[in-house]
């Protein structure tokens, strides 16, 4: 559960791949399929995956704000995905908004079709599943095909969405913390954020709407 890479290699993988950005839910063509997986996919941390998981959940909240700016109606913060980029995780991805809407209350995932706040991709990679940003103001998460063989599937989807709702890495710690990701080892298969964890993502997304109006004010 790779966290996501800095702007610097985003800006490489853009240019190298000739990904395109089309404001919301961008697409990955399948010219920019990632590398092999190697047999056993590993995880990655430390500060830049820190900061990368923040600019990740940036540019969610910031595509969050846009929708709430055209729409100040709506009284509750919900965040889109669009899953059908992933259609060998369609299961995995449903169990994981389930239980992050079941153990938070501040926002909520809802799929779609259409314009998404991020979207869900799937392939080989030898540096497994992560989130990550497009460069452009968009965010996405791709799912590892080995790494979701070797780790419980829909751990590994739940790990990637909570970077979605502000969550960092922490591969230190254990099997009842969600955000540690691969650190327990592969016999770990506990799905759920832990009460730190559902605290934070409540903390976070408080005053939702509030929040994501004043970054795309300060942002302007």
């Amino acid at each position: 559960m790779r966290s996501s890479k800095t702007s610097r290699r985003l800006v490489a993988l853009a240019l190298g791949t000739g990904l395109v950005s089309a404001a919301l839910g961008t697409a990955v063509p399948a010219s920019a399929q990632p590398t092999p997986a190697t047999a056993n996919a590993r995880y990655v941390g430390g500060a830049e995956g820190a900061a990368g998981n923040k600019a990740f959940f940036d540019a969610v909240l910031k595509s969050v704000a846009k929708r709430q700016t055209a729409n100040p109606s709506l009284a509750s913060v919900t965040v889109y995905y669009n899953a059908s980029q992933a259609p060998s995780f369609r299961s995995q991805i449903s169990s994981a908004a389930s239980i992050w809407n079941s153990s938070v209350s501040n926002v909520k995932l809802q799929s779609t079709t259409g314009g998404a706040d991020f979207t869900y991709y799937e392939g080989n990679d030898s540096r497994g599943s992560y989130a990550s940003t497009n460069g452009h103001g968009s965010g996405y998460i791709f799912l590892d095909y080995a790494q979701n063989r070797q780790y419980d599937s829909i751990r590994v989807t739940a790990h990637e969405t909570g970077h979605v709702l502000g969550l960092p890495d922490h591969y230190s710690g254990p099997c009842s913390e969600l955000m540690s990701g691969g650190g327990p080892g592969t016999s770990c298969t506990n799905r759920y954020p832990n009460t730190t964890e559902r605290s934070r993502v409540n903390q976070l997304w408080a005053n939702g709407l509030a929040k994501a109006l004043a970054k795309v004010n300060k942002a302007a």
